[in-house]
């Protein structure tokens, strides 16, 4: 057996609510989840590494390569210890969340039961533009499908003792491929568009990961965004929550999160964009928060 490398976490922490999470589609194919152990593939640098995260002892997570190796080398142990903590969004300090949330009339429920959950992230860019821009206007189920289809078309696929996972499709992979190439997936001409757009920006050097970091504000990084075509503020604010980590994202025209808000406050009808925004003034700097917790209610 591989050695298991420990990285703490913080007591705001449920390895077993976000497993949980991550378990809601049985068409992921991106990781593995088997005997409350969770398995993932990544690349770092020449190198496609898989590896399996536990959470047997409290306050900790185990780490182990799956490498026939045995074990990595520090700058390896480093990149996949990185990916790991920015996955799980370990660094961020829930506690003000906690505060904040017990003296609010939608969260209040919601964050109790939830307890220890994180928003649960896309380190990787081109993957969070990617899910955003094949999420847009369909189910939750058919976006899984969609992604499945792409990833196992595109992608590559990484096995160890006896698991499977795959690496998500690279952009220079993707801005190879026809509008037809990736339409016949069932992804409509627009989209396939879209993506091949994205992957072609990224792979010119147009727009990266440090780029929208390094913005003036998260307005800044907003602008951005949406000044590329196929990403409108929806898609913007998921990729700025779920990627790049900004707590004040707010997919505000979210239809899940419409529902979950009627739902929790037991509305007649779903709220309007100004009821939602009078309801929120309190999440302020923890609207990305907020709203990943209420999409766990419905999804």
């Amino acid at each position: 057996m591989n050695p298991i490398i420990k990285v703490a976490v913080p007591i705001e922490f449920d390895f077993a609510i976000n497993l949980n999470y991550l378990s809601r589609s049985p068409d992921e194919c991106l990781y593995h989840i088997q005997n409350a152990k969770l398995y993932k593939a990544i690349s770092a640098g020449l190198n496609q590494l898989m590896f399996e995260i536990s959470g047997d002892e409290p306050g900790f997570l185990g780490i182990r390569s799956m490498d026939d190796t045995g074990s990595w080398n520090p700058d390896i142990q480093a990149d996949v210890i990185e990916y790991v903590r920015e996955w799980f969004d370990l660094d961020t300090d829930l506690t003000p969340f906690y505060a904040m949330s017990k003296q609010d009339a939608i969260l209040n429920k919601v964050v109790e039961r939830l307890y220890g959950l994180r928003t649960m992230g896309i380190p990787d860019l081109f993957e969070a533009l990617c899910w955003g821009i094949m999420g847009q206007q369909i189910n939750l189920a058919f976006a899984y499908v969609l992604k499945r289809r792409f990833v196992e078309s595109f992608g590559v696929q990484v096995r160890k003792e006896g698991i499977s996972c795959w690496l998500f499709p690279t952009p220079q992979r993707i801005a190879s491929l026809t509008v037809q190439e990736l339409s016949c997936l069932q992804l409509t001409t627009k989209k396939s568009e879209y993506l091949i757009g994205v992957a072609r920006l990224i792979v010119d050097g147009k727009l990266n990961k440090e780029m929208l970091l390094e913005a003036n504000s998260f307005k800044s990084a907003e602008k951005m965004l949406v000044s590329i075509r196929g990403i409108g503020p929806w898609t913007a604010n998921y990729v700025l929550m779920r990627c790049l980590r900004f707590p004040a994202a707010f997919p505000i025209d979210d239809v899940g999160l419409h529902n979950a808000i009627k739902s929790v406050l037991e509305l007649q009808q779903k709220p309007t964009l100004a009821e939602i925004r009078e309801l929120s003034t309190g999440w302020k700097n923890w609207e990305a928060y907020a709203t990943f917790y209420l999409w766990r209610v419905l999804y």
